[in-house]
């Protein structure tokens, strides 16, 4: 009887639905361990994107703290004025133009996977004249910073330092519209060893300028803003002799006329963008403003503005980070369809790396 019993708890031929149930088994095993290995080749692919962009950005950002920092050495005052500049006026045009750029990044990327590669140096071009002429119109926020500061209630003596050096800061504005969209452009390209020398190489001589304006000359808070000048268009001009000069011979083929079409489509897919990131750039800023109205102005500012400098130099990472993620930069990286697979292992990367990161910030950080 104990046999017979045995035989029917474990019958020696399986029913149909037991062998069906047994064969799915076999199969997702292998998929759920071809999952992790495609994931973590997805992770790779990711930071060969990601990890350049997050050091160009700290590098970029990292020469307006350091500007702040040597304009402490100045006074409260020259501190918050620059600061002030940094972080509110600054911030709009900033935010704005960064957002407006985006749309050249996934127009790269959709003509590099493609294999469109004339097209991206027309691009550009087209990015330049939409993006320029959009810094000009942003220029009265820093020709009239200081009656517009006065005006909405500012310390006089605040609002007026504010304007000196709003203005010796218009040529930083002025390289915004360049400095992103060589940026994207040669990003799009997988060129992102050159964005990362060219920042660090900049930093580097940023800091030896501010030293040498700041504590041998001794030019005041004019001669620091000049430093955050020379230093960004140093970036611009190293990625630009490197793009023209025979750095992207498939891209870019010469200044072209046809640069000029398209150039009211263009602008309507860059301004939603410019103004979303605008607003996500801008809207915690107000604390700035709102802190010119407390007693002690001048060390209020400063140590709000430091604040969120902090704040700011910590988002430089999930921003560039963000650069690794996109579907254009993934598509012109692989250059093939995105597969049902492709997708959840590329997600399962990101996710995976974007937690790793967090876990990495909150151990330095007991908060």
């Amino acid at each position: 009887m104990d046999t017979i019993h045995q035989e029917e708890d474990h019958p020696l031929i399986p029913s149909s639905s037991d062998q069906t149930l047994h064969l799915n088994r076999e199969q997702q095993q292998p998929e759920e361990s071809n999952l992790i290995s495609k994931t973590w080749v997805e992770s790779k692919k990711l930071w060969l994107v990601a990890g350049p962009s997050i050091f160009s950005r700290v590098a970029m950002f990292s020469m307006t703290v350091i500007t702040q920092a040597f304009a402490g050495h100045l006074g409260d005052l020259n501190l918050a004025a620059i600061s002030f500049v940094t972080t509110v006026i600054i911030s709009i045009t900033f935010g704005f133009l960064l957002g407006m750029a985006s749309a050249l990044e996934t127009l790269c990327g959709q003509a590099y996977g493609a294999k469109q590669y004339h097209k991206l140096g027309i691009y550009m071009q087209r990015s330049w004249i939409i993006l320029f002429f959009c810094s000009i119109v942003l220029l009265p926020l820093f020709i009239f910073a200081a009656p517009i500061l006065k005006l909405i209630g500012q310390p006089a003596n605040v609002a007026d330092q504010t304007g000196l050096v709003a203005v010796w800061l218009i040529p930083f504005h002025l390289s915004f519209p360049f400095q992103f969209t060589l940026q994207r452009f040669l990003q799009s390209q997988l060129k992102t060893v050159v964005i990362v020398w060219v920042s660090g190489v900049a930093l580097a001589v940023h800091v030896l300028v501010s030293w040498v304006f700041v504590y041998k000359l001794r030019v005041g808070i004019v001669g620091t803003a000049i430093t955050l000048d020379f230093s960004w268009w140093l970036s611009v001009l190293g990625l630009f002799v490197y793009a023209v000069c025979g750095g992207c011979p498939l891209s870019w083929t010469g200044f072209s006329a046809q640069a000029f079409l398209g150039l009211w489509d263009f602008f309507k897919l860059s301004l939603a963008s410019g103004i979303m990131l605008l607003l996500e750039n801008f809207y915690y800023r107000i604390l700035i403003i709102v802190s010119g109205y407390l007693h002690n102005t001048e060390i209020a500012i400063d140590a709000l503005s430091i604040c969120i400098s902090i704040f700011v130099w910590e988002s430089m990472i999930p921003l560039g980070f963000l650069a690794g993620t996109g579907l254009p930069t993934r598509a012109m990286k692989d250059q093939t369809p995105f597969e049902a697979w492709g997708s959840e292992a590329g997600l399962e990367g990101v996710l995976g790396v974007g937690f790793g990161g967090a876990g990495v910030e909150r151990g330095g950080n007991p908060l």
